[in-house]
């Protein structure tokens, strides 16, 4: 891709950047000692332990035996993205401002890095083998209703043991502000369920899906963007509640609003689609999350060989994943597809 950096005669330091927050995942980072176990290789080895619960003890025949479960669960880094960034020193000068070019480092990591990693970790979380996931459709919904299922999914994780005190509700601005908005106008009404998480977090949409495609940099696409799939037969035997099914013409899939057990065997799937999030609650134990690697460098064109150019690396390579034995800890609700 080319760069555009406009020449002037005079110019004001105050840069009309493009509106963007910061990362919102940062919250799930591993703790320090999960960095050092994946420092020196390309998977990491987490243990698992499991014990039998208590017997009868006896007089006569003294302890029952018990067993010990010792196993390992691999995890590879998944992630591995990075980008060069080249200005020439005539553009630069001709442009009048060298500062430009250390504005792009901070642009890049804005507008770039923190919407990527917040998309990709929660496309990872979401998409996780066994990681509970419903279809809810709050396109109409009250406010009661979003806290009536936040409360459901409070129930379960209770009645499952998970962990209180670090649990995170990621939520859209949309839908916090119904919940904000019906407190405010319903001092009354119970809210509390909110006081069962540890942190409400708002995630943006545009990095809140369930699936996401990272773009390879090839044509000119850069980035992220939500999974488009693809449309498969269905080899459903009966209709699934609140499943989608779409009918083929030509090249057209259309859903089909009413469907009957009688067609299915005509009806499509949209498999690997990024279905939009509304909501997950995470336990911030169960997640796998550092950056094992990141470069960000800035060369002057002394130090190029073959341009000259100011350039910058950034590279980042790491890890999302979870942990087998805490998947009760993740819950996520999702729009339908339309």
């Amino acid at each position: 891709m080319a760069n555009s950096i406009a020449s002037t005669d005079n110019y004001t330091t105050i840069l009309d950047e493009v509106y963007q927050r910061a990362a919102v995942s940062t919250c799930l980072n591993s703790p320090r000692r999960m960095v050092r176990a994946g420092r020196n290789a390309r998977e990491i080895m987490i243990p698992k332990i499991q014990v039998t619960g208590l017997g009868d003890y006896t007089r006569n025949v003294g302890y029952k035996t018990g067993s010990i479960t010792y196993e390992f669960e691999t995890k590879t880094f998944n992630y591995d993205r990075g980008i060069k960034l080249l200005a020439d020193v005539m553009d630069v000068e001709e442009a009048g401002v060298l500062d430009c070019f250390v504005a792009a480092g901070s642009e890049l990591q804005r507008t770039q890095v923190a919407p990527e990693a917040d998309a990709f970790t929660f496309a990872e979380i979401a998409g996780h083998a066994g990681v509970a996931m419903a279809v809810d459709d709050y396109s109409d919904a009250e406010a009661e209703d979003v806290l009536a299922d936040l409360r459901a999914v409070t129930n379960e994780m209770d009645e499952k043991q998970v962990t209180t005190g670090s649990r995170i509700l990621f939520i859209t601005p949309t839908l916090k502000g119904i919940i904000d908005d019906f407190s405010l106008a319903n001092p009354t009404r119970s809210n509390r369920v909110l006081e069962r998480f540890a942190r409400i977090v708002e995630v943006p949409q545009v990095r809140f899906y369930s699936a996401i495609d990272l773009l390879s940099g090839e044509e000119e696409q850069f980035g992220y963007q939500r999974a488009e799939g693809a449309y498969e037969l269905t080899s459903d035997t009966d209709i699934v509640s609140g499943k989608a099914y779409y009918t083929k013409s030509g090249e057209q899939y259309t859903k089909v609003e009413s469907p009957a057990k009688s067609s299915i065997s005509t009806y499509y799937e949209l498999v690997g689609a990024g279905a939009p999030i509304n909501y997950m609650v995470v336990e911030r134990s169960a997640v796998i999350k550092f950056d094992k690697h990141v470069a960000s460098r800035v060369f002057p064109p002394e130090e190029l060989e073959n341009m000259d150019s100011y350039m910058r690396k950034y590279r980042k390579y790491g890890i999302v994943d979870l942990l087998d034995n805490k998947l009760d800890g993740v819950r996520v609700s999702v729009a339908p597809l339309a």
